[in-house]
């Protein structure tokens, strides 16, 4: 999928306190956008975009900062910006995919200590539901197909598989009790 049209927030912030700066690029991020340049971040237009950017906007002007919001076509290097936006994805999902090999990892190490307890799969249980809400979080800014989605999500799906097992293994302890 390619973007089309793209909303671009330009803005200023006072420089002190720098907690304010940090502050905008953690909603920045979070709500998906990359930066073209210092202080302006483009994300796909949507619905859910004009909202989240629209409301930082107020809240840069509530800190004594100044915004525009604007819609942006790209008349030259849209490849490159979604190129940008994709990479800024697949860093999420790479993300992921570590977190899911340290799940793997940490399952493998308590089936190999013996520990089928039930405390050791409420805990798992309680990681793999972080990884899916993780995982949800960055697919619905994902809006533009990053490459590495199917990875991620398949990886998600081994973590579940995997826990699974060790479930089975936690019930057939505890009937051998």
């Amino acid at each position: 999928m390619t973007a089309g049209a793209w909303l671009m927030l330009v803005y200023r912030v006072p420089g002190e306190p720098t907690r304010l700066r940090a502050t905008v690029w953690r909603r920045l991020k979070a709500a998906g956008a990359v930066y073209l340049a210092n202080s302006v971040a483009v994300l796909p237009e949507s619905g859910e975009a004009e909202r989240a950017l629209r409301k930082l906007r107020a809240e840069i002007e509530n800190m004594g900062g100044t915004g525009q919001l604007l819609r942006a076509e790209a008349l030259a290097g849209q490849d490159e910006v979604v190129a940008a936006f994709n990479g800024a994805r697949d860093a999420e999902y790479a993300e992921v995919l570590s977190r899911c090999e340290d799940f793997q990892a940490e399952i493998a190490k308590e089936t190999k200590a013996g520990k089928f307890t039930y405390a050791e799969l409420e805990e798992n249980e309680e990681d793999l539901a972080k990884l899916r809400r993780w995982l949800d979080k960055i697919r619905v800014r994902d809006t533009l197909g990053a490459p590495r989605a199917v990875e991620a999500v398949a990886a998600v799906d081994g973590c579940s598989r995997a826990l699974d097992a060790f479930a089975e293994r936690v019930y057939a302890a505890e009937a051998s009790t």
